[in-house]
């Protein structure tokens, strides 16, 4: 058992590492995607609710693990050359992003209305207003499902393992194979991911009594 964990540290260091960043990157390009996304569903034009809608649509009704080998087999057909990681962050921020729209715009719409009027009165522009007005009260308002969201996304990025990119779940698989004790190795995998996701977790109920405090006051 010595030799084996010894064996498996290295290899789920870096995985472990891939995960975090992986989630991490994926949530935040995703927010940003989602706040855009969220924007246009909202927002006066036909067009532009249209087909943030389509996206929305699309993203949230294909399988992941489908969009992961779609980005990574297509994008270099349309002169993308991108390294699977790339590909893979990419695919996590879009399809998140689909998700966290959904989840805003529901943070948008309890927005008081009079809030938004007092500000175009006051000369501020659409921007300055989703930015400094709606975004923050947005969050606060839809911040538990925003965790939510996040804790999914770091068990979901197992699934870029399917093109290629090292992280938790590559790893444990590479140790499996190469030690024949898979119970072992998955199982240490699993009990990883659980330390990950309680600990985003907790952060996030911390997080989150601050808003609350700061709100208050």
């Amino acid at each position: 058992m010595t030799s084996l964990m010894a064996e498996m540290f290295p290899v789920f260091t870096v995985g472990v590492r891939s995960t975090i960043l992986f989630s991490i990157g994926s949530v935040g390009l995703g927010f940003c995607v989602g706040v855009l996304i969220c924007a246009m569903r909202l927002g006066r034009s036909r067009s532009l609710y249209v087909l943030s809608s389509f996206y929305v649509s699309a993203m949230r009704g294909m399988p992941l693990f489908v969009q992961l080998l779609i980005a990574y087999y297509c994008l270099p057909l349309v002169g993308f050359n991108v390294s699977p990681e790339v590909s893979a962050l990419l695919t996590l921020a879009a399809c998140t992003g689909a998700y966290q729209a959904e989840i805003l715009r529901g943070g948008f719409l309890g927005i008081p209305p009079g809030q938004i009027e007092a500000a175009r009165m006051s000369g501020l522009n659409s921007w300055q207003i989703l930015r400094h007005i709606q975004v923050p009260q947005a969050v606060r308002l839809t911040f538990p499902s925003l965790l939510n969201e996040a804790v999914a996304m770091v068990k979901a990025s197992s699934l870029i393992s399917a093109v290629g990119v090292l992280e938790l779940t590559r790893a444990a698989q590479n140790i499996a194979a190469s030690t024949y004790r898979p119970l072992p190795v998955y199982l240490t995998a699993g009990a990883i991911y659980l330390v990950i996701t309680v600990g985003v977790s907790v952060a996030g109920a911390i997080l989150e009594r601050r808003l609350r405090v700061g709100q208050a006051s």
